[in-house]
């Protein structure tokens, strides 16, 4: 597959502060690629590198084969953006909202219609195209930002946060136009807080912190590295943890303890329910594995401001 973002050793410094510190990674046309990290990890700034906003500090970063220094207008021509913030012109009618978008990449307007008319169908949003933006609900105005990022029929669409705030439905249907979008070819950046999305949609994950990758790979893949197969969550209020690590002995586990819980991580077949099972426990929870694990283990549980 044709290699559509390329990173090798990309820097990002602000004054004294290094904000992205020598990633390399690249994202192959046809995939969805996901950009995961807790707040100030440097996900918006690689972000905004990507999209040409903002100037790598050292390395090198290319995007369809570009410098993105040396060729910022040609690769905007060729990528779609639907950001977390909400963009969109109130004053504007819905379809509006495409139709003069489309003037900034030099769209002719019988194209720019017919585009329009295409991704409010697509977004099903057809028969909202003459409402006013304000009157649009919460998923109404996120699907309207996906439809103008679709607009220049980009090759690569980036979604920073699409669905946060929204209810599940809305939030369903996205991750299904996101999929569509894959079936159709175009290459996806996605950045999330929600796990479950990120495991839903994304090829391939890289995991930041501190503005390094500290893991990259297919979701289900570094479920099974980094935490296993299954968990128990126990609450620890009146328990004797020293007893439940005792009786684990001899079994392939991984243990955590933050606030009143104790985790337990393990692969399946080894035991440790019948174990727990025979110290009589019944405060606790047993469930496989996930991605949060993954996210939680290797960023910690503190907040991170």
């Amino acid at each position: 597959m044709a290699i559509i973002v390329s990173a090798r050793n990309l820097a990002k410094r602000y004054g004294d502060l290094e904000v992205v510190r020598g990633l390399n990674f690249d994202v192959v046309g046809g995939e969805c690629f996901g950009f995961l990290g807790p707040n100030g990890a440097g996900k918006t700034t690689t972000i905004r590198m990507i999209q040409c906003l903002s100037e790598p500090s050292g390395g090198l970063l290319e995007v369809f084969g570009m410098d993105v220094r040396k060729y910022p207008r040609k690769i905007k021509a060729r990528i779609g953006v639907a950001p977390q913030d909400d963009l969109l012109d109130v004053d504007l009618k819905v379809r509006e909202n495409l139709t003069i978008y489309a003037r900034y990449f030099g769209i002719p307007d019988i194209e720019a219609n017919r585009r329009a008319d295409e991704s409010l169908e697509f977004l099903q949003l057809k028969e909202k195209s003459g409402e006013k933006v304000d009157k649009l609900s919460g998923g109404m105005r996120r699907r309207l930002l996906i439809a103008r990022a679709m607009i220049n029929q980009p090759q690569l669409l980036i979604f920073d946060e699409p669905t946060t705030g929204l209810d599940p439905q809305a939030r369903h249907l996205i991750w299904a136009k996101v999929r569509d979008f894959k079936e159709r070819g175009v290459t996806i950046i996605l950045t999330t807080h929600y796990m479950e999305e990120a495991s839903q949609l994304c090829d391939r994950i890289a995991i930041m912190d501190r503005g390094v990758f500290i893991a990259e790979g297919r979701p289900a893949d570094l479920v099974q590295e980094y935490v296993g197969q299954e968990v128990v969550e126990i609450r620890t209020n009146h328990i004797d943890t020293n007893a439940i690590v005792e009786r684990l002995h001899g079994c392939d586990y991984i243990t955590e303890t933050y606030a009143d819980t104790m985790y337990i991580f393990f692969r399946e077949g080894c035991g440790v329910m019948p174990k727990l099972v025979e110290m009589g426990l019944s405060n606790y929870i047993h469930r496989l594995a996930t991605l949060e694990d993954v996210f939680l283990k290797l960023t910690g549980r503190e907040l991170k401001e």
